[in-house]
């Protein structure tokens, strides 16, 4: 009986592998109009996933973050990855990747196959509502994320340096 007890609690933190399909669909709609890089990603896995679907708790996803944004490679893969594998297991983490990697992998395919015929105008305005996108997320998660004296100085010393002392390294 105890043990069936504990294997029960166990079982109870574990991702719910039936979720693949709900995985699946909420990353693929948020890969098809999420539009602006990782900053603006994190703030729309924010708004959908954690406000809401609360599928981590608040501290959970900043934390993800923070460690995704430590770790080589695409920060906002990993977190898709991550919520994923969090919500249904492996296959989650996999169904999430590929249904928010697909439309931007697909888009890319076709605008290089056409990019020579593209008018320069076009172009501007896409780079100008991406330009929006992160402003506004970059506003969104400064609010969300500096709420003391302490992260919102370290913050902005760290626009500072960024800007004033442009460098691969940085």
């Amino acid at each position: 009986m105890i043990a069936r007890t504990k294997l029960t609690a166990i079982q109870a933190g574990l991702p719910d592998k039936r979720n693949v399909g709900e995985v699946f669909h909420a990353f693929l709609r948020l890969g098809l109009s999420s539009f602006g890089g990782p900053i603006a990603h994190f703030v729309f896995f924010h708004r959908e996933l954690i406000l809401n679907r609360q599928w981590i708790s608040e501290a959970g996803y900043v934390d993800l973050v923070a460690l995704c944004q430590l770790l080589p490679g695409p920060a906002s893969s990993q977190v898709a990855f991550a919520l994923g594998y969090l919500r249904a297991g492996i296959a989650g983490a996999f169904a999430a990747i590929i249904a928010f990697a697909a439309p931007s992998a697909t888009a890319m395919i076709l605008i290089a196959y056409r990019f020579q015929s593209f008018h320069p105008g076009l172009l501007q305005g896409l780079k100008l509502s991406a330009a929006a996108v992160v402003a506004q997320a970059v506003w969104s998660m400064a609010t969300r994320f500096c709420i003391d004296r302490t992260r919102l100085s370290v913050a902005i010393v760290s626009a500072c340096i960024i800007l004033l002392a442009p460098s691969a390294w940085l």
